[in-house]
């Protein structure tokens, strides 16, 4: 298992159990280092004292804030830990909340939470409760260098937990706006059809990040010598009439035969599927015998 990025324990009333947090997800990206471009040997950053004109070791820095300009106060980890919260070590759940009252934009990070030894039981309980009260739980912890809100949430096989923006850090919903007075019955329901067109399984390991798998061809050509062949630019036509966009997302979803069939008007349609039906059920006449002499 992955190492924990917190440990500590979990409180909710009276009842409190230990347990740890994983980080749940993290970026993916291609990292380059710096080079000189005379002889291709990397570089080195240098850590200089301006005072002194003189480079000087990691060992030698010390935290300090800048209270005036110029002056600073210095800050070492004991002063840190002196003042530290008491949520740096426990995480109390203050309240909690409708599931759906809760906007994904205060979101931030996401954590599993997993129960630390001997406390498999009240975290099950806890597990199962909220799952079958639909409520998320809304409490406090330290890590980081910083106090986090945070939302605890059962997900598919445990506890998840999310680090929460503060109010003041997520931009007022007012600056946004969507008039939707002019929108016609007719619009609504092609943009339904395209959007019903285009509904699936919820299947994340069917995206891939294409700029970095593109990034990674382009290092390997270079590196075997090859050409860079350049990502072709994909081309958005203007819309100019939003109804015939529509029509023509719509008839790019449908299969070929029914693409076809459907270029006529809907009475056409619904004439040729009457007659169509009506040819269907009826029974060929049976030939007569004729006599012979």
């Amino acid at each position: 298992m992955a190492a924990s990025i917190w440990k500590g324990h979990l409180t909710f009333g009276l009842v409190s159990f230990p347990v740890r947090l994983f980080a749940a997800a993290r970026s993916e990206s291609i990292s380059f280092n710096q080079l000189h471009k005379e002889d291709g040997s990397r570089i080195k950053q240098m850590i200089y004292c301006q005072s002194e004109d003189k480079p000087i070791p990691r060992s030698e820095i010390v935290k300090g804030y800048e209270y005036e300009k110029g002056k600073y106060v210095v800050i070492d980890d004991e002063d840190i830990k002196k003042v530290a919260p008491k949520t740096a070590r426990v995480m109390e759940i203050q309240e909690f909340v409708k599931s759906e009252d809760v906007d994904p934009v205060y979101l931030e990070s996401s954590y599993y939470m997993a129960p630390d030894e001997g406390g498999d039981k009240p975290y099950a309980l806890l597990f199962e409760t909220m799952k079958q009260t639909k409520y998320y739980g809304i409490a406090k912890v330290a890590m980081h260098n910083r106090e986090h809100v945070v939302i605890l949430r059962p997900g598919d096989k445990g506890m998840v937990l999310h680090t929460m923006y503060y109010s003041d850090e997520v931009r007022r919903a007012d600056e946004f706006h969507t008039d939707a007075t002019n929108l016609k019955e007719k619009e609504l329901g092609l943009a339904k059809m395209l959007v019903e067109s285009l509904v699936g399984e919820f299947e994340p390991q069917k995206y891939r990040d294409t700029y970095r798998e593109n990034l990674r061809k382009m290092i390997e050509a270079k590196i075997e010598g090859q050409s860079v062949i350049e990502t072709p630019e994909t081309h958005i036509a203007p819309v100019i009439d939003i109804m015939e966009a529509l029509k023509r997302s719509l008839e790019m979803r449908k299969p070929p035969m029914v693409a076809q069939m459907s270029g006529g008007s809907s009475e056409e349609q619904g004439d040729e599927e009457i007659s169509a039906s009506a040819a269907g059920q009826a029974k060929p006449k049976r030939a007569r015998r004729v006599k012979t002499a």
